[in-house]
């Protein structure tokens, strides 16, 4: 006799702890405080000087591209590197009225990374809405995706003079 399983509107709802928030209120509460660009908005405020600053996954960039000129600025190190306080900012993160456009995939990272820039006093730090897959979709300028490596058209030596059939 099989079972199956509950759907997932009858699985119990955990009590949250008191004080906490859901990442749809932190989302929100993040974005609030953004002046967020649409894609096009984004292309211009670079072309006027922002940084751009793709925080995706080196992996993410490689599967899907990038946008010729971002920074390639991982999340995990991102406030550290523009903190114009911390001993390992980059050298461009030396002021706090730095315009900073942030990207991510699809525009949900990138408001909570920018909305954290902002915590650190960077009061112009801003992201994509829709991230670089809107970008993409809006034919702005992309590199890559990096293709996957090909195998070599040369026929392995194993097969080499083999009869086929």
């Amino acid at each position: 006799m099989s079972q199956t399983p509950a759907p997932a509107d009858s699985c119990p709802v955990p009590v949250a702890p008191p004080g906490s928030r859901g990442i749809d209120q932190i989302l929100a509460a993040a974005r609030s405080r953004l002046r967020r660009l649409d894609p096009e908005q984004a292309h211009v405020a670079y072309r006027e000087g922002a940084l751009l600053v793709d925080i995706r996954p080196a992996a993410q960039r490689a599967a899907h591209g990038s946008v010729p000129g971002s920074l390639a600025i991982e999340r995990n190190v991102l406030e550290w590197r523009f903190d114009p306080r911390c001993p390992a900012r980059l050298p461009q993160a030396d002021r706090y009225d730095l315009p900073v456009v942030v990207l991510c995939q699809e525009g949900y990272t990138s408001s909570l990374a920018a909305a954290a820039l902002q915590e650190i006093g960077l009061h112009r730090a801003t992201d994509v809405v829709g991230g670089f897959a809107a970008w993409r979709i809006a034919g702005l300028p992309t590199l890559g995706p990096t293709p996957p490596p090909r195998p070599p058209s040369v026929a392995s030596p194993v097969t080499v003079g083999r009869a086929h059939g």
